[in-house]
Parts: structure tokens; sequence; C-alpha cells
């Protein structure tokens, strides 16, 4: 009769430690990475360039400047044109922050009849063209108020940056309604079981929490009124798209120097706006693991 096999050790009898679970680690956050330009790119834009300079300069006469030479001419007045869309834009989202965060408190508060006003508001304002809003603005507010007998002037510029505030303020609203409503209602629960009351709640525990997801969308509304402010210039304001058309008539209105203008002041947004739209992306990706 033959024996019986050898049976096979488990790792347990042989003496092998047993495998272990490990506690979960997220992975760490990506590092930012600030836009990179290939060479590709680099030899793209510096041919583009190139070719409209050169035609423009084909075109043009012995005695006329070439469209680099006459950006570089005009380049002080075009850059505080930019600089005066960068400061609406500015002011606009300061403006309309503040005014959208009490309107979006508004809406999730307990007085049942301001938050029907304040959400009637928030999709008034939030459905209307931007350019409809700042035609508002601009006509319907008076020139110059008088106050104590002394009469000021209101410049185009402030109402442009009302105007422009408005959009802001409907979006912030949802932006804010939208955060407080994604949190879990653990949140309120926790609270209330601290003796915490509605408006400690609000402040000290639902508002901290919201900003890490508020935060992308509103600079992402950032980017698109900085982009909006060149609406500006069809209510007379003077900032880069109107400066920029006045440069054109100063040159005499050469056809060759459209293209040249019109791209510079698109390519100074454009420069302006990307990192912010990256960046946004970033903290999206950096938020989304500690949620």
């Amino acid at each position: 009769m033959s024996a019986p096999p050898p049976r096979r050790l488990e790792p347990s009898e042989a003496g092998a430690p047993l495998a272990v679970l490990l506690p979960f680690r997220p992975p760490p956050p990506a590092a930012f990475a600030w836009p990179r330009l290939r060479l590709v790119h680099l030899v793209g834009i510096a041919g583009l360039v190139l070719v409209v300079g050169g035609a423009a300069h084909a075109q043009a006469s012995g005695a006329r400047l070439s469209a680099l030479e006459v950006i570089w001419r005009w380049l002080p007045l075009l850059m505080w044109g930019f600089g005066f869309n960068i400061l609406m834009s500015v002011l606009s989202m300061a403006l309309g922050t503040a005014a959208g965060l009490g309107l979006g408190l508004l809406q999730i508060g307990e007085n049942r009849l301001l938050r029907r006003v304040a959400w009637a508001a928030t999709q008034f304002f939030r459905n209307s063209p931007w350019l409809v809003l700042l035609f508002f603005a601009m006509f319907m507010i008076p020139f110059q108020f008088t106050v104590f007998g002394h009469t000021m002037p209101l410049p185009d510029w402030v109402k442009a940056v009302i105007g422009f505030s408005l959009p802001v303020m409907a979006n912030m609203s949802e932006i804010v309604r939208g955060a407080v409503a994604s949190l879990p209602s653990g949140q309120w629960e926790a609270a209330e079981s601290l003796a915490f009351s509605r408006r400690q709640t609000m402040w000290r525990i639902i508002l901290p929490q919201c900003v890490k997801r508020m935060l992308p969308p509103w600079m992402n509304l950032y980017s698109l009124i900085t982009m909006a402010t060149v609406q500006a210039s069809i209510v007379g304001v003077s900032e880069m798209l109107t400066l920029t058309s006045q440069v054109h008539a100063a040159e005499g209105g050469r056809p060759d120097l459209l293209a040249p203008l019109y791209g510079f002041a698109m390519l100074c947004f454009f420069l302006y706006c990307y990192p912010i739209e990256r960046f946004t992306l970033y903290l999206e990706r950096r938020f989304q693991l500690n949620q």
C-alpha cells in the first residue's frame, strides 16, 4: 500500500507572514504645470507674425510703416487700454461677487418670500444677454448725481462696471447655492446637535467647506467677464478695442492693418486668460481628491 502524497503547506503554516492590507493613501496632488509652448507652436507663431508683417510691408509704400512697426509705435496706448479692460473685469468681479454672495444666501434662507425674490432675480440676470444688461446700465443709470448741492458726474466706465457686475452677481448666486447644496446633510445635523445656530452653522461650518467648491467656477467666470469687457467699446468706453479702432483710423484706415491690430488684441486676451483656465483645471483636480 503506497503512502499518501505529502500535503502542501500553506504560507501561514510555513512561517511566511500573512498579507496585510495597508491603509488607503490618496495619491499626492499633481503639481501645477504652467502651460508650455512647444517648438512647433513657437515656430507657427513666429511664422504667422512674419507672414502678416511681410504681407503688410509688401503692400505698403516706402513711406508707410509695416504692421509690426505700427504695433510697436502704439504699444503703450494699446497696453493702457488692455490694462483698463483688466481693471473693469476686476471691479466687476468684486462688486458682482459681493452682491452674488448675499443673493445666494437669500436663495437658501428660511424666509420663503425672500427665497422666491432671490431666485427670480438670479434667473432673470443669469439668462439675460450681457450686452443688453450693459445697455440697460448705460442708459438707465443717470450720468450725474446731485448730493447736497454738489453735482458729481458718473463716468461711462463706472456704469459699464455696474452692467458687467449684474451677470456676475447672478452666476455667483447660483454658484453659492450649488456649493451649499452639494454638502451632505450630515454637516447640518452635526452642527445642530452641537447647538449651533443657523447663522453660526453657515459661517463657521458650511461656507468654509464651500470655498474650494466655488473657486474653480468663480475663476472660470472671471475669464468670461474679462473677455466680455470688449463689449464696452460699443457704448464708447475707451478700452483696448476702442483704442485699436482709433489707432487704425490714425494710420489712415489701411486695410492691411486690420488683421495685425485686432490679432494683437486677441493675443493679449489669450495670454492673460489661458493661464487662468489652466490654473482652474489644476484646482479642480486638486480639490476633487479631498472632497
